[in-house]
């Protein structure tokens, strides 16, 4: 993957708006799409029902990429949210970072937030940020 990610603009908006619905926990999924470009979202419950974590659940995770599979569809993104603050990888997340091909989207419900929706990817242990490409 280079330094740019691209997505369907339609899935950005689904994003932040299950980021917005999801009051008092952050929201996750999967995002899939053919070609590099990401055109499916697989949102999933937040196993930790938590504010300041998330984690997909092993059967639902199985779940998610079963589906995929099934429409033929690459693995090619992972999203949740941070509810306040900055919407950078915390160190959290780069502990439990397993995918060095996924983009990393995390996504700000905060309405005035300058930048909502950020995309990161894995590199050497560390994070970089993507450029995000509507399409």
């Amino acid at each position: 993957m280079d330094a740019t990610v691209r997505i369907d603009a339609g899935i950005l908006a689904q994003m932040m708006e299950e980021a917005r619905r999801s009051a008092g926990q952050e929201c996750c999924g999967l995002l899939a799409g053919r070609g590099g470009v990401i055109t499916a979202i697989y949102p999933a419950p937040n196993a930790l029902e938590s504010a300041t974590a998330f984690e997909i659940a092993p059967a639902d995770l199985f779940r998610l990429f079963r589906s995929m599979r099934e429409a033929g569809l690459d693995h090619l993104g992972i999203y949740h949210s941070h509810l306040r603050g900055e919407n950078a990888p915390s160190p959290r997340d780069l502990e439990l970072a397993f995918y060095p091909e996924a983009a990393y989207f995390i996504l700000s419900p905060e309405p005035a937030h300058p930048r909502p929706v950020r995309a990161f990817l894995l590199d050497g242990g560390s994070f970089t940020e993507l450029e995000i490409q509507a399409v």
